[in-house]
């Protein structure tokens, strides 16, 4: 039975390794150390189907070392330590170079097991290679981490794809056969999302699905013989959070458009709708605040939607409500008093509160003052009167500054005109 077409692909030297110049180009990093033989263990992150496993191999194969391969899905501690003690006999006997121990989704590895590898590294008795589509910083233990370099793996561009559809058309052992004509690419590269080996896969499963040897690969054809991908969105990984940071950051920065597309990618993913809730009212207070009170209702409402309707229909809500807040004046004048109140509460400790604002429910409190000299508000025309509320040591401090924006000047003038001196903005 023949390998999977990307399997078929997988590149033999460096100069056949697609992209990446960065590493692997004339002058590049992963190169020079191949060249000067000065192998360093190290972290190749990047997103699947990118080539890290083959990467990898390609370094072991021109260094000369021996390699062993270990999937964290499947492995455990007593693997890890027997594939270590492996490596340091074969050292021991043969004087060889250390070899490489290559670990495919480091990141699924416990706590304990990456701890594991640790004696190894530091010792020198192998070169550790971990592969993982996921941001080294959150998943490999700082010690472990510190040991290893990390290598970033760039997605590929359209470019780099169709130049890989056009060599399994040419080199392939059994595509070079058919006469193959790539007309139309972008159902191939979209269903695929940039990864290499769901590209070739997918490709070879279109063409075997054609009789005869004469094939014209478009955009019609390949939507009827593949099925409909899901957009790739990993919901505990670090895309969760970079989808979220763009969702976030399209509708603080005014744009619905960037804003509806984040929403969608999410919501293809299957992303939890009560998630995508309840970050749209964070947002309303966060970022929009009193600029537009409305929001904060609005986004209530569409949680408490939401939360009883579900998907589909949850969608339209969503949408109704992502526009809302992107068109929405903007302030984070709340948010940034909470911060500075809470940074001063940090800075000066417990506070005593003036004896004039204190509760006297009590014959004692009376007599030590509490309560004396409050000003009921109510008592006094347009129940107010200029007052102090702080503690002594905080006296006249002004922590909230409303944003510039009609609502919030209309606020900034109603305290300029209520305490006369204090709200000199």
């Amino acid at each position: 039975m023949k390998a999977p077409l990307a399997e078929r692909l997988r590149p033999k030297s460096l100069s056949d390794y697609l992209s990446q110049g960065h590493l692997v180009g004339k002058q590049g990093t992963i190169s020079q150390m191949i060249k000067r033989d000065m192998v360093p263990s190290l972290i190749l992150w990047g997103p699947p189907g990118i080539g890290k496993t083959t990467l990898a191999n390609l370094i072991a194969k021109e260094t000369k070392r021996n390699f062993f391969t270990l999937s964290a899905i499947s492995s455990g501690v007593k693997e890890v330590r027997e594939v270590i003690q492996k490596a340091k006999q074969d050292q021991g006997l043969f004087e060889k170079k250390n070899p490489i121990l290559f670990i495919d989704e480091i990141h699924r590895f416990s706590k304990s097991q990456q701890d594991s590898l640790l004696g190894a590294v530091e010792q020198g008795w192998i070169t550790l290679i971990g592969a993982t589509t996921e941001n080294p910083s959150f998943e490999v233990i700082p010690a472990l981490l510190s040991r290893c370099q990390v290598y970033v793996l760039n997605e590929f561009s359209k470019e780099d794809l169709i130049q890989l559809l056009d060599r399994a058309i040419k080199k392939d052992t059994f595509l070079s056969k058919k006469e193959i004509h790539l007309k139309e690419t972008t159902s191939l590269l979209r269903l695929s999302g940039g990864d290499a080996r769901k590209l070739l896969n997918m490709f070879e499963l279109v063409v075997n699905s054609v009789e005869g040897d004469s094939i014209s690969i478009t955009d019609d054809l390949v939507e009827d013989k593949v099925q409909q991908k899901t957009a790739r969105y990993d919901k505990t990984g670090e895309q969760h959070y970079d989808i979220i940071s763009a969702f976030i950051k399209s509708i603080r920065g005014s744009d619905p458009n960037a804003a509806v597309y984040w929403l969608a990618r999410m919501i293809e993913g299957g992303e939890d709708v009560k998630f995508i809730a309840r970050r749209l009212l964070i947002l309303a207070s966060e970022d929009i605040g009193n600029a537009n009170p409305t929001a904060l209702i609005m986004a209530n409402n569409t949680f408490q939607a939401v939360t009883t309707i579900g998907f589909p229909e949850a969608r339209i809500i969503l949408s109704q409500c992502v526009i809302y807040l992107a068109t929405s004046p903007k302030s984070n004048a709340s948010y940034q008093a909470i911060n500075e109140a809470q940074a001063i509460v940090k800075e000066t400790g417990d506070l005593s509160v003036p004896l004039s604002i204190r509760n006297a429910p009590t014959k004692l409190m009376k007599d030590l003052g509490y309560g004396d000299n409050y000003k009921y508000a109510h008592n006094y025309q347009n129940n107010f009167t200029q007052a102090e509320f702080m503690p002594e040591d905080l006296k006249n401090k002004v922590i909230y500054e409303p944003g510039h924006n009609k609502r919030e000047d209309q606020l900034r003038q109603f305290l300029k005109e209520k305490w006369t001196g204090k709200y000199d903005y």
